[in-house]
C-alpha cells in the first residue's frame, strides 16, 4: 500500500514556533543547566530535579525505563560510580515548539579528557562514550519536566550532529 498524502500536505510543527525560538531555547538551557549541574556534583537529585514521576526513558543499550524511582535509583548508581568518564559537557543541538506547553531537544553529552576536550567516538564498549538525548519537555503550571528521554551512544561513523 503507498503513502498517499502529499508532502505539500504535511505539517512543519514548529512553524510558526508555539513558543518563541528564545523562551523555547530559555526552557531547553535550564534542564541543561541543571542536568550539568547534577553531572558535575555527582548528584542524581540534582540531575533529576525536573524528572516527571511518571517519565518513560530509553537508555542508551535499549533499555526501557518507567517512572521516576526506578530511573533516580539507576543515576544514583551510575554517578555514585562515576559512570561517563573523568567530566561531560551538555550542549544543545536543536530545539523544537510544537505546542505552548511542549519543547523537544536534541542534547549531546561529551565525555571529556582530563584536559576538558571532548573524546573522540569510540566502538570500544568499555571506554566511557558520548550520547546524543532527545528530550521530550511538559509545562504544568509554570514548571518544565521532563515526560521522556532517550538517550544513544554517538559512535565513529554515526551521523554528524546538525548545527
Amino acid at each position: 500500500m503507498s503513502d498517499t498524502r502529499s508532502p505539500e500536505r504535511r505539517p512543519t510543527l514548529g512553524s510558526p514556533p508555539a513558543l518563541p525560538d528564545a523562551e523555547a531555547l530559555r526552557v531547553v538551557d535550564g534542564f541543561v543547566a541543571e542536568l550539568q549541574q547534577g553531572i558535575d556534583q555527582h548528584d542524581a537529585v540534582v540531575y533529576n530535579r525536573h524528572f516527571a514521576e511518571d517519565v518513560a526513558w530509553g537508555g542508551p543499550f535499549g533499555a526501557a525505563v518507567h517512572g521516576y524511582e526506578p530511573l533516580h535509583a539507576i543515576h544514583r548508581r551510575l554517578q555514585a560510580a562515576g559512570v561517563g568518564g573523568p567530566a561531560s559537557r551538555y550542549e544543545v543541538v536543536s530545539v523544537l515548539a510544537p505546542s505552548a506547553d511542549l519543547v523537544l531537544a536534541h542534547v549531546a553529552r561529551r565525555t571529556l579528557d582530563d584536559d576538558g576536550a571532548p573524546l573522540p567516538p569510540s566502538a570500544a564498549d568499555a571506554q566511557p562514550f558520548s550520547e546524543m538525548a532527545l528530550y521530550v519537555l511538559v509545562r504544568r503550571g509554570e514548571e518544565w519536566w521532563l515526560a521522556a528521554g532517550q538517550n544513544t551512544p554517538i559512535r565513529p561513523g554515526g551521523a554528524a550532529p546538525s548545527s
